[in-house]
């Protein structure tokens, strides 16, 4: 039986208000939104939220790297804390609802619960994650993986943001004195739901309202460089060339076309490619491109690798060209919790909600927390699946289905 909510807390209005809201801090002259980790926007956001929390009588707080927490206490105090939420910085010029709906999403399915229903059995905590994109600081998830044991204060201790701002520093400016650092460690958390748009265009494509994620990808990113020869261009003959350009060209041509043979549902992108000398009338000696590879099975990871990296030593070695591949970035897929998954599903068809399984082909803070509790991912349509820009736009119909459902699943789980 679906729970009743008191209908005058339904208002897709307040939904709709708080997106806007929360996007005055840190707006740009484009109609976007940018709010980097310890910035003067980020500040105000989390301290305007917190007082939000504070009005509703949550218990709130924020640990020593920014994640900012508001508690529904719960009438069991032996029982684990029900976390939800999402990420509030955004990237330079991004949108207004990547991270920040999943944080309104959470506080005003708290908020209903707890005027209709009162205290829950065990407590919920909305939380603010301080930081998801990576978008100042070269690394992603300081938040979450604070929470989840992953990181502490010596992961960035040498690194510096654009501008040669050092991290700790800019930490120190937002008020969380680095001299100050306790463990952001939560061992009380029972599970993780995060609520997110899509940034993809699948749920719109099938006209379908909610998408209940599986799997989140695994990621691995490589830096791939060749090493020919340069040459004068018109007097070389092709036959005698080490052209790193052509090489380089032939191994992007075959890696696109192996993935569908792998797998469908694989996916690689060269994104980035560096030519020396990158002069019109040189031969090409040196390329260096990107290569970034995505799939929510590990093993189809390592046999698409392993073939084409073998590809990749039989090409340059035929052409006496040097080959460097080198791994920068290797994240697990994380399957997301089969049980509450399947709760959703059973709700969704209760409301008569259109809602289909997904896989997420972009990293999310549900990925770290999946590694140590059990954890959900729920997404809304984006339209025509733009993200990371100020066109990023979700409909209040969308919306507030995502809270209708977020809801239910709460007082299912907590009450």
């Amino acid at each position: 039986m679906a729970i009743q909510v008191n209908k005058q807390f339904l208002d897709k209005d307040q939904v709709g208000n708080m997106i806007e809201w929360l996007a005055a801090f840190g707006q740009t002259e484009h109609g976007g939104v940018t709010r980097l980790l310890y910035s003067h926007p980020w500040l105000e956001a989390q301290h305007a939220l917190k007082n939000k929390m504070d009005q509703m009588k949550l218990q709130t707080h924020f640990d020593s790297v920014g994640n900012l927490f508001g508690r529904l206490q719960g009438t069991d105090t032996s029982e684990k804390t029900i976390l939800t939420g999402s990420h509030i910085d955004t990237v330079v010029d991004g949108g207004k609802y990547d991270g920040a709906y999943g944080i309104i999403a959470s506080f005003v399915a708290v908020l209903r619960l707890f005027e209709t229903y009162g205290y829950p059995k065990k407590s919920i905590e909305v939380v603010s994650l301080c930081e998801e994109e990576g978008s100042r600081f070269p690394l992603t998830f300081w938040g979450s993986r604070n929470i989840c044991g992953e990181y502490t204060l010596d992961r960035v201790k040498d690194i510096k943001d654009a501008e040669g701002i050092e991290f700790l520093e800019a930490m120190k400016f937002a008020g969380f004195d680095p001299h100050a650092y306790t463990s952001p460690v939560r061992g009380d958390i029972e599970r993780f739901i995060e609520i997110h748009i899509e940034q993809g265009m699948v749920l719109e494509k099938n006209e379908n309202q909610v998408g209940i994620v599986s799997h989140i990808v695994g990621q691995r990113r490589y830096t791939i460089r060749i090493k020919g020869e340069s040459n004068h261009a018109g007097t070389t003959p092709m036959q005698y060339r080490k052209d790193a350009v052509t090489a380089a060209s032939r191994l992007i041509s075959f890696l696109t076309e192996k993935t569908n043979e792998v797998d469908p549902g694989l996916v690689a992108t060269v994104g980035r490619l560096h030519v020396k000398p990158n002069v019109p009338n040189v031969v090409a000696g040196e390329v260096e491109f990107s290569l970034d590879i995505r799939h929510h099975q590990e093993r189809i990871i390592d046999q698409y690798c392993g073939e084409i990296f073998a590809e990749f030593e039989r090409v340059t070695k035929n052409q006496e060209m040097e080959l460097s591949i080198s791994k920068w970035m290797d994240v697990k897929p994380v399957e997301m919790d089969v049980q509450t998954g399947e709760l959703a599903r059973k709700i969704a068809s209760k409301k008569n909600i259109r809602y289909q399984s997904l896989i997420s082909g972009a990293g999310h803070d549900a990925q770290v927390f999946g590694d140590v509790c059990p954890t959900t991912l729920l997404f809304v349509p984006s339209q025509q699946g733009i993200s990371h820009s100020p066109s990023e736009f979700t409909s209040l119909d969308d919306l507030e289905v995502g809270i209708d459902l977020l809801t239910e699943v709460l007082y299912k789980l907590a009450y």
